[in-house]
């Protein structure tokens, strides 16, 4: 990744995202998987998980002009369970380029006075008020959910605006387009179908 000059305005696309929350799923899918696969299982490539994430939100391929602002929300220094992982040093002011365009990752570190539920409502909340914003994916804890919805429920949406939510299981909001979280992540640790399809063979 190469560092990045910090934007004016914000990006069409942007990503919010529970650091910690898939840092932990990750984590279960690695111990689940070593038992199921019975093989070892790497940590996760973050631009990768961070370029099926953007797929499955609606960005297309083959688009170099686009541009994607990815926000982590963390607690510790450094994931456990994605690479690279250094928040500070490896991933705040980093970007990377592919055929899905730019993302430029940013991160904001969880202070002692808030919850991650309040952190990630607030960053939300003032995301949806941006007018260049058209396209925001979210990455929550399915623990802090239901206030998440509630929130958008209360929250008025321009017209145009597109609301992705990722969550582990699916759940009935009726307004948002929804996406399971696993399958990213699965990717990302490079777990691949055909082993998955071997798993079901008797």
């Amino acid at each position: 990744m190469k560092e990045y000059q910090q934007q004016e305005t914000w990006s069409e696309n942007v990503i919010l995202v529970d650091a910690d929350h898939i840092d932990q799923v990750a984590f279960n899918l690695i111990v689940n998987f070593e038992r199921m696969l019975e093989r070892r299982i790497p940590q996760a490539d973050l631009a990768r998980w961070i370029d099926c994430i953007a797929l499955d939100g609606g960005l297309m391929p083959n688009n170099e002009e686009q541009s994607t602002q990815v926000i982590l929300l963390h607690s510790k220094d450094h994931f456990e369970n994605f690479v690279p992982s250094n928040f500070n040093d490896e991933l705040d002011g980093k970007a990377f380029r592919d055929n899905l365009g730019e993302f430029c990752i940013s991160s904001v570190r969880l202070e002692k006075i808030t919850t991650m539920e309040d952190l990630f409502i607030q960053s939300m909340t003032h995301l949806l008020q941006q007018p260049n914003i058209k396209n925001l994916l979210l990455i929550s804890n399915d623990v802090y959910l239901d206030q998440v919805l509630m929130n958008l429920r209360q929250t008025k949406v321009e017209q145009g605006k597109h609301v992705h939510i990722f969550t582990m299981e699916p759940v009935v909001n009726g307004t948002y387009s929804q996406q399971l979280l696993g399958f990213s992540v699965m990717a990302a640790l490079g777990i691949k179908g055909e082993e998955l399809e071997r798993m079901k063979r008797p």
